[in-house]
């Protein structure tokens, strides 16, 4: 980073969101303290490894913010008029995140000082400046929470993946055991997959899948959680259900996709499909591997019963 003659402009700076608002005569005395920098394409203005002193306008170009690991997406992008480095710089901790120039961009700078001593001056600036930051707040919660999400879905079926039946076994077989009631687990897997995908093809099979998910989810309570195990295996956890009723439940869930003997996809028109399931229901101290132990053996000897059935 290079610093440059360039001197910023009142009126420019009067309408960025940090100063909206903040006394003209407080503006000018400001942009005696600023200094404007060039930065070159790919250059890193702030990293979690040098300690910074400084608040930076984006005058010209773009940023770019990323957090962890330069080979990380980038979690945000700032436009002309933002600013970066206003934690760290209030602060005079080392920044959490890097921010690189992803074009040739001019900034000012402030050293903190100068800002810290600008805050009595204009309580205005004071206020900007917290709402930016509770902005950031909210978006970095917002990503926290998406990233959760994501984390805790499977992206092909939409349905929970096996990371979170952990926490929801332990939610509600917990919930469960506590009020008396049952759990029942049902565990589904479709049959003769392995030559519907070599007749049909990978990307049928995984429209298979997504009919399966969509036809199951579809008749289950808000409680009830369903989840891909993995390839074409589902769990079905129903919270509050016996074995009986959790039977009833598997039949209909069954037949549901034997009556769909085909069904629209973007690539035509393809043949259903049908599933078997296993059903066990939880027992005192059961943990979440010797229920699913069980409906897998359950599962099993449906299949051994010529597919397309429920034991347990």
């Amino acid at each position: 980073m290079k610093t440059s003659q360039r001197q910023a402009d009142l009126q420019h700076v009067m309408h960025m969101r940090l100063f909206q608002n903040v006394a003209a005569s407080n503006l000018s005395q400001l942009l005696k303290g600023f200094r404007a920098c060039e930065l070159e394409a790919g250059e890193i203005l702030l990293s979690p490894f040098k300690r910074n002193q400084y608040l930076y306008l984006l005058l010209e170009g773009q940023l770019k913010v990323y957090l962890g690991s330069l080979d990380n997406q980038a979690a945000s992008t700032l436009e002309a008029g933002e600013c970066a480095g206003e934690v760290s710089c209030i602060d005079n901790q080392p920044p959490s995140a890097y921010v690189v120039a992803t074009t040739a961009s001019v900034v000012l700078r402030l050293h903190r000082k100068a800002l810290l001593a600008l805050f009595s001056q204009s309580p205005q600036l004071m206020q900007n400046l917290l709402e930016l930051l509770c902005q950031r707040v909210r978006q970095s919660n917002q990503g926290i929470l998406d990233s959760e999400q994501h984390a805790n879905i499977d992206t092909l079926t939409g349905c929970f993946n096996r990371r979170w039946l952990e926490h929801v076994y332990q939610r509600e077989s917990t919930r469960c055991a506590y009020n008396s009631q049952p759990l029942c687990m049902l565990m589904l897997d479709v049959d003769h997959f392995k030559p519907y995908n070599d007749q049909h093809g990978h990307l049928a099979g995984d429209y298979a899948l997504c009919l399966v998910a969509h036809t199951l989810r579809n008749q289950l309570r808000p409680k009830d959680s369903m989840a891909r195990y993995g390839g074409e295996e589902f769990v079905i956890l129903l919270p509050g259900i016996d074995a009986q009723e959790g039977r009833n439940i598997g039949q209909r869930l069954r037949e549901s996709l034997e009556q769909v003997p085909s069904f629209y996809s973007p690539i035509g028109i393809l043949p259903g499909v049908t599933a078997s399931i296993g059903l066990a229901q939880m027992q005192s101290r059961d943990s979440l591997e010797s229920l699913i132990a069980r409906a897998d053996k359950a599962l099993y000897q449906a299949k051994q019963q010529g597919r397309n059935c429920l034991c347990g």
